[in-house]
């Protein structure tokens, strides 16, 4: 018999009992009687017979046996113990043929409690196995607000749709964004079909409220038995790598938190497809995203260009550029800036640093990273070959391509120009454009005599929600009748736009806010705020972006050395800069058309709002659906995320779901709604 493992095995559960007991912590295997009282079990449900993963089995059902085994179910009975000899025949077995009877267990909150079978999965934890089949019966709890019940009931659902349950999260949402990572991956994902199987309960299924409804979903109803499998040895080989880096001993953050950030920056396709060696080289590129993982929804706003603090020793370090080593900056845009208003004002913006810095730098600009995969191949290419040191990507749809340059390149300076982007190793940008489309709102709330203003929007993201309400909170504080009439120019239904105006004259609308520049190959007087009229059109005010002074004082932030200073004073977090009319980034022009009179009302507020006297939303705010939203007004984050409508606004956000293609791509990176799960 196999006494020398079970003397190895004893030694490991001997230091595990003493390394409990030093901490204060129960030594022995958890017992599931001490752990639920029954009236918080809602059901009973048999799973029948499944294959379980060993690292979830954390105790025994009963007190029995539990003090024959340390916690992390290593022996603790002497040598001479019938125990002892029982254990060495399995361990005999397993290593001359393997443990091939199931266990029976206990799952409650995917942790197992066995009834049956407690050397077996001690023999099999000793020699590391990655799992156990067993016969398992769910204890579903009582549905509450505890997030760790809120999550259990999604990994329930997850559960159901693909039969895996060897993963699990510690943030709600996290299954639905596997799912979609998984699903979405041409290669090794995709699903099956639309239409669940279902059977009867009795076959061994459960309900996801606990009720034992007579049906339930077949496992494995939504991904084929390859994707099962690709998913699994992805996993164990992300576990293997992640845990050799020393991932167990990162607080708060399971080995799925990591492996769904580690495939939602590569993909699941790539990920596949990795070896063990560029698995763990790629983990440890990107160890400190796990390290702050669940700081990574906190994001540090910048409101205001920072005090400019030459850092010395930053300065030091870096040489100052010069004409004849200038600093290199490249703008990456998706398409040409030709094509539209927004990269045209971002291509302004770099026609004025040019002006301001001289021949301190020298900027290069890429015009064709239409994909994800052509932005890396740009980036790689300025980076290796042109040396470039800063890098601004222009679009949201660019986000990913920028962070895994960024976890790549670490000593390069990128930011991608978007909102609530939560990655300490990029910085965002954006303009608080919502100060300029509130003062754009009180002259079209003055000017209006139908009280119907139209505000024609793109994409439902992060920072428009917030310029939409902003502008009809504008118009309301100077006509409490005055209606916002929202359209969306992206849904699937608007491919024509030419429709839409059209249908402006049939609502009796006056009054529109539309795109905030002129697209220059294609020449409208569709921009900003204008009158309609007989088929005429009346410009009356623009909001616009100073994408050049933004750019300006980034960079200069970077030359005096204020770049470190901002990240030792952020605490390495993630940072956006989002600066408004104090930083002069935004601003609002008026058409000598508006009135003397609103025209004085419209640079009164906006002193008041550079001098930090006015904020946009402050006092009472109500919803459409009469929900009082701010008692006393909005913090910044509630801004950010807004994903609800201002009373006085007529329309609603869309779903995803009703996006055409091209735009439900940016909404799934930046959407203020991720869609309607089904």
């Amino acid at each position: 018999m196999s006494f020398d493992l079970y003397e190895k095995a004893k030694k490991m559960g001997s230091k595990s009992y003493k390394a409990s007991v030093s901490k204060g912590r129960y030594p022995y295997l958890p017992v599931l009687d001490d752990i639920i009282e029954k009236d918080n079990i809602v059901n009973d449900v048999s799973l029948g017979l499944v294959d379980i993963p060993l690292d979830r089995v954390v105790g025994t059902s009963t007190a029995g046996r539990t003090q024959a085994f340390a916690a992390n179910f290593m022996p603790l009975m002497e040598m001479n113990t019938e125990f002892a000899s029982k254990w060495s025949s399995l361990a005999d077995a397993h290593l001359s043929e393997g443990i091939r009877d199931a266990i029976k267990v206990y799952e409650y909150l995917n942790y197992y409690y066995v009834v049956e079978g407690n050397k077996r999965v001690s023999v099999l934890k000793y020699f590391r196995a990655d799992s156990i089949p067993a016969f398992v019966t769910r204890k579903i709890p009582k549905l509450t607000d505890d997030p760790e019940i809120k999550i259990y009931y999604e990994f329930m659902d997850f559960n159901r749709k693909t039969g895996v349950n060897f993963i699990w999260f510690t943030h709600e949402g996290s299954y639905k964004r596997l799912i979609d990572a998984v699903s979405s991956a041409p290669k090794h994902g995709g699903t099956l079909g639309d239409e669940p199987v279902i059977s009867d309960v009795s076959a061994g299924g459960d309900s996801l409220d606990g009720t034992g409804a007579a049906k339930r979903q077949d496992y494995s109803i939504i991904w084929s038995d390859d994707t099962l499998l690709e998913l699994k040895a992805a996993y164990r080989r992300f576990e293997k790598s992640f845990k050799k880096k020393g991932g167990e001993n990162l607080v708060n953050i399971t080995t799925g938190d990591a492996f769904l950030a580690f495939i939602e920056l590569e993909s699941f396709d790539v990920v596949c497809d990795m070896g063990i060696d560029e698995m763990q080289s790629s983990i440890s590129s990107m160890w400190q995203e796990f390290q702050v993982i669940n700081e990574q929804y906190t994001v540090n706003v910048s409101l205001d260009p920072p005090e400019e603090k030459k850092n010395v020793i930053s300065q030091l370090l870096t040489p100052k550029p010069t004409s004849s080593k200038p600093l290199k900056v490249a703008f990456i845009f998706d398409r040409d800036p030709v094509q539209s208003d927004w990269l045209y004002g971002h291509e302004l913006g770099r026609n004025h640093i040019k002006e301001v810095f001289g021949d301190k730098i020298t900027t290069l600009k890429i015009t064709t990273a239409a994909t994800e995969e052509d932005a890396i191949n740009a980036i790689e290419e300025l980076i290796e070959n042109e040396k470039v040191e800063v890098i601004f990507t222009t679009t949201t749809r660019l986000v990913d391509a920028s962070l895994k340059c960024a976890i790549k390149y670490p000593d390069v300076k990128i930011l991608n120009c978007s909102l609530n982007t939560s990655h300490r190793y990029i910085r965002t940008y954006d303009a608080r454009l919502y100060e300029a489309k509130f003062l754009s709102g009180m002259v079209a709330g003055s000017l209006t005599e139908t009280n119907r203003i139209c505000y024609l929007a793109d994409y439902p993201i992060f920072g428009v929600t917030a310029n939409i309400n902003a502008f009809a909170l504008g118009a309301k504080m100077v006509n409490p009748y005055a209606k916002v009439v929202l359209k969306w120019s992206t849904l699937k239904e608007n491919s024509d736009t030419d429709e839409i105006y059209r249908s402006l004259y049939k609502e009796n609308i006056d009054f529109v806010s539309d795109q905030d520049l002129i697209t220059p190959n294609k020449a409208s007087r569709r921009f900003g705020l204008y009158r309609i009229n007989d088929s005429e059109i009346t410009n009356m005010t623009i909001a616009t972006y100073n994408w050049g002074i933004m750019y300006e004082k980034l960079i200069n932030m970077i030359l005096t050395g204020g770049w470190d200073s901002d990240s030792l004073e952020k605490e390495s977090k993630p940072i956006n800069y989002w600066w408004g009319f104090t930083a002069g980034v935004v601003d609002i022009i008026l058409s000598e058309r508006v009135p003397v009179g609103t025209r004085r009302l419209v640079d009164i507020m906006r002193g008041l709002i550079i001098d930090d006297r006015l904020h946009t939303f402050d006092g009472e705010i109500y919803s459409q659906s009469g929900e009082l939203v701010g008692k006393n007004g909005l913090d910044i984050e509630d801004i950010i995320k807004m994903d609800w409508l201002a009373e006085n606004v007529e329309g609603s956000i869309p779903e995803i779901q009703e996006l055409a293609e091209n735009a439900q791509e940016i909404v799934e990176m930046k959407g203020v709604k991720k869609g309607t799960e089904e």
